[in-house]
């Protein structure tokens, strides 16, 4: 689907070019763009949560990408329901 601000010529540029891109290259590019979409969650959980740890950012993290059932049977009550982290105050 287009994106709104691209005019159909730039699409039909961008898909063409995806199209000829070998799969590696096709696959390569989708896990740089995960770990790109990965730290900007992260990055936002650091401004949301300033004075916590990093395994702390690590837990909110999966917690939010598994959700809450999911991360109980992963990581059981590691991660404290949501209140703020008091560490570093």
């Amino acid at each position: 689907m287009r994106p709104a601000d691209t005019s159909p010529e730039a699409w039909e540029v961008l898909t063409a070019l995806q199209r000829k891109m070998p799969p590696a290259e096709k696959m390569q590019l989708a896990f740089e763009w995960s770990e790109i979409i990965r730290q900007f969650a992260e990055a936002g959980l650091r401004e949301r949560y300033p004075h916590t740890s990093g395994r702390e950012i690590f837990l909110r993290y999966a917690r939010q990408s598994l959700g809450e059932e999911l991360f109980r049977k992963v990581y059981g009550n590691e991660l404290p329901d949501d209140a703020p982290s008091c560490q570093n105050f």
